[in-house]
């Protein structure tokens, strides 16, 4: 079931169920949409949020991970939010760490899935050609083990975004602050219990960089997810759901 999205001054939101705080953050060609199973799944006991990043909005010489951190922190203090349990997909796993780095009281737990931040292999290797819909196609398979969700609808979207010049030049410009801002010297200082969930076949971030956070957090799980590619909670919404309530829920006692 598809949530009502709320608009309050500059944010644009998604604040369903009633609970614990429990944020999500969509990645960079990622959609409030991506986290539709994982929505349902967990308003029946907490309380869902999840803000629509201003990716396409912010100034181009401000559109970087620092800023949408920074963007996040207003969210939080408009919402009047607290001991929040955040979860972020790829670039927004990053905008998280960022953010617990810089505001760990505000913070009960951290879930990463598939996110960038110490490495990202984004669209393959290489930037996809902007007219050429089929290569599209082939590097937005790329996120999943099964290339069946590669729809129809996710690549035209993709097409869409890739062939507006505005936008097109902040994605740029996202992925290469991505890059250059590594997390590795700040991820041993996290003191919040940390979940991490993995694809198996991720081929974005692959294995090594989970194991790579595993090793460099110090409160970490990790968990695996088979025949899983980049969007664990999109391509296999069950296994996901299943490993973040039983974590979330082992982490309330």
């Amino acid at each position: 079931m598809a949530q009502a999205l709320k608009e309050s001054g500059e944010f644009k939101y998604i604040d369903t169920g009633d609970g614990p705080p429990l944020l999500f953050l969509h990645g960079l060609f990622g959609a409030l949409s991506n986290f539709g199973d994982t929505t349902e799944h967990f308003r029946a006991k907490y309380r869902v949020i999840m803000p629509m990043l201003p990716l396409y909005s912010l100034p181009m010489l401000n559109t970087n991970v620092k800023a949408l951190a920074a963007f996040l922190d207003r969210f939080v203090q408009h919402l009047g939010l607290k001991d929040i349990n955040l979860l972020g997909n790829s670039l927004g796993g990053h905008v998280a760490l960022v953010y617990c780095s810089q505001h760990a009281d505000m913070v009960r737990t951290l879930t990463l899935t598939g996110s960038s931040g110490l490495y990202e292999n984004a669209f393959g290797g290489s930037f996809p050609r902007r007219e050429d819909k089929e290569f599209i196609r082939k590097k937005v398979a790329v996120t999943f083990y099964d290339p069946k969700f590669a729809t129809d609808e996710l690549v035209d979207e993709c097409f869409v975004t890739v062939n507006d010049k505005a936008k097109l030049i902040r994605i740029l410009s996202l992925a290469k602050s991505a890059i250059r801002h590594n997390m590795a010297a700040e991820l041993p200082k996290l003191k919040m219990p940390v979940c991490l969930i993995w694809g198996k076949q991720d081929t974005i971030t692959p294995p090594h960089v989970a194991e790579e956070f595993h090793q460099l957090i110090p409160q970490s799980d990790l968990f695996w997810i088979d025949q899983c590619g980049h969007a664990a909670m999109m391509e296999q919404p069950a296994a996901f759901n299943a490993i973040l309530d039983g974590w979330l829920g082992k982490t309330l006692r």
